[in-house]
C-alpha cells in the first residue's frame, strides 16, 4: 500500500507543503490549485498545493491523504473533516455525494463559483480541454423556477457549456442529473 501524502488543515483549506506530492496529487485527478498559479501549463511545480476541504474529504476517504492540525500535527478524522465542511458549505452533504458521484465515474470536478454553479466538470481536466459541462446541485425536495433555469441556461451558452442540474435524494442514495440541451428556432 502507498504511503499517504501528508496534508495540513489551516483554516479551511488543506495544504500539501511538500511540492513533489503536490504535483502527484494534482497529476493523479487535477486535484487542488497549486499556490500562486491560476492555470498550470505543467502538472509539475515547485510551490505547495492547496485543498479545499470537499476534495480533501474525498482524497482522505480514499485513503490518499492523512490530514494533520496544529504545531503537535494532530491527526485529524474523516468525521472532523465532514463536520468541518459541513459548516463551510451549504447543504454540504447533498453536494459531496455529487461530487462523490462524478469523480468516481471518472471526471474532473473542480469549484464552479466563476460560473455560478456549483460544479465546473472536465472529461480530461483543466489546461487539456475547457470544462464542457457546469453543475448545479439540488435536493431532491427543492423547487426550481422556469427563470433560474433560463438564467442558467443563457449563462451556460454564453461560456459555452452543458448546463446540468444534479438531483441529490439523500434518502434514497440517488443521484439524478438533468442536461439541459439549448437550440435556435
Amino acid at each position: 500500500m502507498p504511503k499517504k501524502i501528508p496534508v495540513e488543515f489551516v483554516e479551511n483549506f488543506l495544504i500539501v507543503w511538500n511540492p513533489i506530492n503536490g504535483s502527484k496529487l494534482y497529476r493523479k485527478g487535477f486535484y487542488g490549485k497549486p499556490l500562486g498559479i491560476a492555470k498550470p501549463k505543467v502538472p509539475e511545480f515547485e510551490v505547495p498545493l492547496i485543498l479545499d476541504l470537499m476534495e480533501g474529504l474525498y482524497l482522505a476517504e480514499k485513503g490518499i491523504i492523512t490530514v494533520y492540525e496544529g504545531p503537535k500535527k494532530k491527526k485529524v478524522n474523516l468525521r472532523t473533516l465532514r463536520q468541518r465542511a459541513r459548516k463551510l458549505y451549504e447543504e454540504f452533504d447533498e453536494k459531496y455525494a455529487v461530487y462523490s458521484d462524478l469523480r468516481d465515474s471518472g471526471l474532473v470536478v473542480t469549484p464552479g463559483i466563476k460560473f455560478g454553479c456549483d460544479f465546473a466538470v472536465y472529461k480530461y481536466g483543466p489546461g487539456i480541454e475547457h470544462a464542457p459541462y457546469m453543475v448545479s446541485v439540488k435536493k431532491a425536495k427543492s423547487e426550481i423556477t422556469a427563470t433560474e433555469i433560463v438564467k442558467a441556461g443563457r449563462l451556460a451558452t454564453t461560456v459555452r457549456k452543458r448546463f446540468i442540474i444534479a438531483i441529490s435524494d439523500l434518502k434514497k442514495d440517488r443521484i439524478r442529473y438533468l442536461i439541459f440541451r439549448w437550440f435556435k428556432a
